[in-house]
């Protein structure tokens, strides 16, 4: 009778070997999976070659009972379908993994409960702490929690509850029209806001009062007629706006969506009316997503670092999970506008 054969296991690397390898001490390694503490970049791209060629893999499970916490993170965005979304999650993917942390995605849609039961699972350990994009203040459980759970706000929420990190939506939004003013527009039309409070976001709210500003600035009246919003914010929706305005027949010579999507959705509309970009109408959009380069025409935008946004989401995060006693912070990313193919010229305007 053979004697039965079993194969043993390879043995699993650990922290030790991977430090042995990359000539640092336990501790630097221990530091570039957890994201505790600052490690160079020498050191860090040294780790990561040592953890690669031993196959390390953390053992997230175990650090979690020793220090009471999941090494997961939960990330909640509205609209998870659109390319801006997309972009975002992988930032944030990214920057997470750097800090050794796994991430659940979500979406909110326009359901604020669904916020609480992200707040609920923070609360009860299942996840250590919230990334959150809330589309209202009104509706959002930022405004309303007894107590918060470590949380950053992203977006264009204002609140001072939680830790923020942003853009200068109204500022941008504001650029963006004397951009198209300097271009000789005088009828801008907007696609994202309107006067209709149900579907207005903290979003379309300081985008809309953005290009206001640079309306008055120039003399140029308000024209609400000018203005349409479509929920979510899609490609589709994008479409469907411009119909709308279409459909009323006012003239206007420009169009400012409030994100590339709207964009998207609005030149497709305007190329099937034959209206042309930048011939007749500017267009211009919002976040700079990948396919803004390559639309025809290109499409001027506002762009932002979406990878610095999520560095400074998740180190903002980290140090909350670490100390919850410290004041909320708030950081501002700097934007630019960029300018492609869909304002190249001076617009002949589209008329009724």
């Amino acid at each position: 009778m053979l004697a039965r054969m079993t194969a043993t296991p390879p043995r699993r690397a650990t922290m030790k070997d991977v430090a042995a390898l990359a000539g640092v001490s336990p501790k630097t390694v221990s530091n570039v999976v957890t994201g505790t503490f600052t490690v160079s970049e020498e050191k860090r791209a040294k780790v990561e070659q040592a953890m690669q060629q031993l196959d390390f893999v953390p053992n997230l499970s175990a650090r979690g009972m020793r220090t009471g916490r999941s090494g997961t993170i939960a990330v909640a965005l509205p609209d998870l379908a659109t390319a801006y979304s997309a972009e975002l999650v992988h930032s944030i993917v990214a920057a997470a993994h750097q800090r050794g942390l796994a991430v659940q995605i979500e979406e909110t849609a326009l359901a604020p409960e669904r916020e609480s039961e992200l707040l609920s699972r923070a609360r009860t350990r299942l996840v250590d702490g919230l990334i959150l994009n809330p589309v209202r203040l009104e509706d959002s459980i930022v405004r309303f929690a007894d107590h918060l759970p470590p949380l950053v706000v992203i977006g264009e929420v204002e609140q001072h509850r939680a830790d923020h990190v942003r853009i200068d939506s109204r500022r941008a939004a504001a650029e963006v029209a004397r951009h198209l003013l300097a271009r000789g527009a005088r009828r801008i039309a907007m696609i994202g806001g309107d006067d209709d409070q149900e579907l207005a976001t903290a979003t379309s709210r300081l985008r809309l009062e953005g290009v206001h500003d640079a309306l008055r600035e120039a003399g140029i009246a308000r024209d609400t007629a000018l203005e349409v919003n479509r929920l979510p914010w899609s490609v589709v929706s994008g479409a469907d706006a411009m119909h709308e305005l279409l459909d009323r027949r006012v003239d206007f010579d420009a169009v400012i969506a409030f994100t590339d999507s709207l964009a998207f959705g609005s030149l497709h509309a305007l190329s099937a009316a034959g209206i042309r970009v930048p011939d007749d109408v500017l267009l211009t959009g919002f976040d700079d997503v990948e396919l803004s380069a390559f639309s025809s025409p290109s499409l001027t935008t506002i762009a932002f670092d979406r990878d610095a946004l999520a560095d400074a989401a998740l180190a903002l995060l980290t140090s909350r999970i670490d100390d919850r006693s410290m004041p909320p912070r708030s950081i501002t990313l700097p934007h630019t506008l960029r300018e492609r193919d869909s304002t190249s010229r001076s617009p002949a305007g589209h008329r009724a």
